[in-house]
């Protein structure tokens, strides 16, 4: 009798201090109210800027497009903007106090994205004689000069090659020619050897912008994945094919 007393005692005691009903809190632990912890989720951060899922528009934007680009690049650029090669101020902050580990796993996933590009834009304010500057410089480069063509190394379909150099195409105009206007004014740097650094200080500001306006006309093929390998040598040793 005590111990029935005692049970109806606490009955009324949780009743009157607002513990839920046994019912009430079944049916709060069946429909949890969380987000699903997974590396989608966390890189959700990335949309504002990237795109959803890292595919943004080739248009008039700036940001590129992360989705299908090799995992050793997206490695080794989040890495630079972590350890002090690359600049932005955003890209810092967001990768400042990441491990390797986990540097690894977000190129992973945005690596393994197969996403369709959109629509290249129709025409820009390039003039025909500024375009043709820029499919040599793409498919010949300058040999007086000592300037590779960009096919040499990022691939003749020049969507890029294993394991780290990106595609070219797909990517907004002003985005390309203020990369390749960092190479030229020594503000991005790669693992040495730095073979981009030694290409890009010997453009001129008339070959940025030939090629970058070239290169946002052009259509991405129908397989836009990294070559397995670039078509012969490299003209320069470069950190991107170092394993």
């Amino acid at each position: 009798m005590k111990i029935l007393s005692l049970a109806l005692l606490l009955i009324v005691a949780g009743a009157t201090v607002g513990w839920p009903a046994p019912a009430a809190a079944a049916e709060a632990a069946a429909t949890p109210n969380r987000v699903p912890d997974t590396i989608g989720q966390r890189v959700a951060a990335c949309i504002a800027c990237h795109g959803r899922e890292g595919a943004s528009s080739n248009g008039g934007g700036y940001y590129p497009r992360l989705s299908g680009k090799p995992e050793a690049y997206l490695f080794n650029q989040l890495r630079s903007f972590r350890d002090g090669r690359r600049f932005n101020a955003d890209m810092t902050h967001m990768v400042q106090h990441l491990s390797d580990d986990y540097l690894h796993e977000i190129a992973g996933y945005f690596a393994g994205l197969d996403l369709p590009y959109p629509p290249v834009a129709a025409s820009n304010d390039a003039a025909p004689a500024t375009l043709e500057r820029g499919r040599t410089l793409a498919y010949q480069g300058d040999p007086a000069r000592g300037i590779p063509a960009c096919a040499q190394c990022h691939g003749l379909a020049l969507t890029g090659v294993m394991p780290a150099i990106p595609g070219l195409l797909g990517l907004p105009r002003l985005y390309l020619s203020s990369q390749l206007g960092a190479w030229l004014t020594n503000d991005r740097h790669a693992l040495e050897p730095d073979c981009m650094a030694q290409v890009g200080r010997k453009l001129s500001t008339a070959d940025i912008n030939a090629v970058a306006s070239w290169l946002a006309l052009q259509p991405v093929p129908a397989d836009s994945r990294p070559a397995a390998a670039p078509p012969g040598p490299l003209p320069m040793a470069c950190s991107a094919m170092e394993r």
